[in-house]
């Protein structure tokens, strides 16, 4: 491709005074904009401004400096349109290098709308656009990475290079619309929008999937500061497709409760979840519910680890360690274990909703943030005086394990899990196998549509349970409960985990 003139018009000015200067080397003729035209100009590049080529002034404070079909006119030409240029003085535009205004960079910031707004680029997408849709016969390039690519194959571009860069213009500019789109929406209080686009950027290739033969790739939210966003890797190698979904459920685990967590996480499942008055307890009483299974796992605290639980941390083997803060003692203890992932969390909040993909749809959901809507004994009488925190805390750890879920604990400690069950009992029966000691309270993420649940639980000693209720058996559980003391409380609120 025979490359004679050019537009230049970027907010990101990287590489720009060398693409220019190679260009000029090559005999391109090259036409620019406001801030592009200056830094040319002052760097002695012989450059032509655009609102003298179309002999019409950058207006609205330059806002409009692009838009206008002697530009448009001779990007979007092809080969049999020059007849038609030549009459109307329009020159062909061979090559567009164009970024745009940083929305991606200022929608997080505290921007009022009317800030906000000057930052959405009008006459930069739509040079993009003209000139992707026009790859045959235009180059674009939007990315100063690809500036190096193009000089180095100035004299070689072809139709797949074209192509690419086509392929990378409209990636970006439907990104760009998307965050846009979602600011929007989201000031709107629009959760479910009748077309869906959200807007995410590449921060990594992985090595693999879930499984080795699967290619990966994470990527981080444009719009929000949530956990991914935002936090810090302290340590360790880079983290794996199942990494990442580790620590997001032992994030969201940890992250659910006020007082000092711990929870131990294996295979996106917690095996263990505490509450102690220092991270070092909670530590011990999750590690105690299941000592096996932690091996090769992963920690969250979502307090600051000391130099004690850093000790205890170090005795074992596991993937990650998640915390709000380490201090120094404690992360320079835990840096010694070289391939230890550290993780140090910046912020709590959540997205509203969440995702689910499908082969060719999406579900969108919003996010599980409520624990229960009510917690009423539903027996005859209360036989237990028990702190209420209690109860909650053993329905909020359910809330976390794959359905069907039961949990049992005593105190502010899990001593059995049973999860992801096609049968309740069974998930009953293993956290029973799997308990420590024997249990005070029985949670149950759903209602039970039998009372063997609750037979079993009194054969195993727990006094109190605590479920959703809604089952049209719902009565036989209570009248059982009411023959064996049992306390028996509804939360009228489920928790299905697929």
């Amino acid at each position: 491709m025979y490359f004679k003139n050019a537009i230049l018009s970027v907010f990101n000015k990287k590489g720009i005074i060398d693409l220019a200067k190679f260009l000029i080397s090559k005999n391109v003729k090259i036409f620019s904009t406001g801030g592009t035209y200056d830094i040319l100009k002052n760097n002695n590049i012989e450059v032509f401004k655009i609102s003298e080529y179309i002999d019409f002034p950058e207006i609205l404070e330059g806002r409009v400096k692009s838009l206008h079909p002697k530009i448009h006119g001779g990007i979007l030409a092809k080969n049999s349109d020059i007849d038609q240029l030549e009459k109307l003085n329009i020159t062909k535009f061979d090559l567009v290098v164009c970024n745009l205004y940083p929305f991606f960079e200022n929608v997080n910031k505290n921007f009022d709308t009317d800030s906000l707004i000057e930052y959405i680029d009008i006459g930069g997408p739509s040079m993009i656009r003209s000139a992707s849709k026009n790859f045959k016969y235009t180059t674009i390039l939007t990315d100063p990475s690809d500036y190096d690519s193009f000089m180095d194959n100035f004299e070689n571009i072809d139709y797949d290079f074209r192509f690419k860069m086509a392929a990378k213009a409209f990636n970006l500019t439907s990104a760009y619309d998307a965050s846009i789109s979602e600011y929007f929406n989201n000031k709107s209080n629009i959760e479910f929008p009748d077309y869906f686009a959200i807007s995410y950027k590449k921060e990594d290739d992985l090595r693999y999937g879930e499984n080795p033969h699967q290619k990966a790739a994470f990527y981080k939210k444009n719009n929000g500061f949530y956990f991914f966003n935002d936090f810090e890797t302290l340590n360790g190698k880079k983290l794996s497709f199942n990494n990442l979904r580790d620590v997001d459920i032992a994030w969201k685990t940890v992250s659910s409760f006020s007082d000092c967590c711990c929870v131990a996480l294996k295979h996106n499942t917690p095996c263990g979840i505490a509450i102690g008055k220092d991270t070092l307890e909670s530590f011990n009483k999750s590690f105690e519910c299941d000592p096996v299974s932690i091996f090769g796992g992963v920690v969250a605290f979502n307090r600051t680890i000391d130099f004690e639980t850093a000790k205890k941390l170090k005795d074992i083997f596991l993937e990650i360690v998640i915390a709000t803060d380490f201090e120094d003692i404690a992360l320079d203890l835990l840096k010694k274990k070289k391939n230890l992932r550290i993780l140090k969390v910046n912020n709590n909040n959540f997205e509203n909703r969440e995702f689910i993909s499908l082969n060719g749809g999406l579900i969108i959901q919003n996010t599980d943030l409520i624990l229960n809507n009510e917690l009423n004994l539903v027996t005859k009488k209360k036989n237990y005086d028990i702190d209420l925190k209690e109860i909650e805390f053993a329905f909020n750890c359910v809330k976390f394990v794959k359905s069907n879920a039961i949990v049992v604990c005593d105190g502010f400690q899990t001593v059995g899990i049973g999860g992801g069950e096609v049968s309740r009992i069974w998930a009953a029966e293993k956290a029973f196998e799997r308990s420590i000691r024997q249990p005070k309270i029985m949670a149950s993420d759903a209602f039970f549509p039998f009372k063997d649940v609750v037979e079993l639980a009194y054969k195993n000693g727990v006094k109190i349970i605590v479920q959703p209720g809604g089952s049209i058996r719902d009565q036989d559980s209570i009248d059982f409960c009411n023959e064996n003391n049992i306390d028996m409380y509804f939360t009228n609120m489920r928790h299905f985990k697929h």
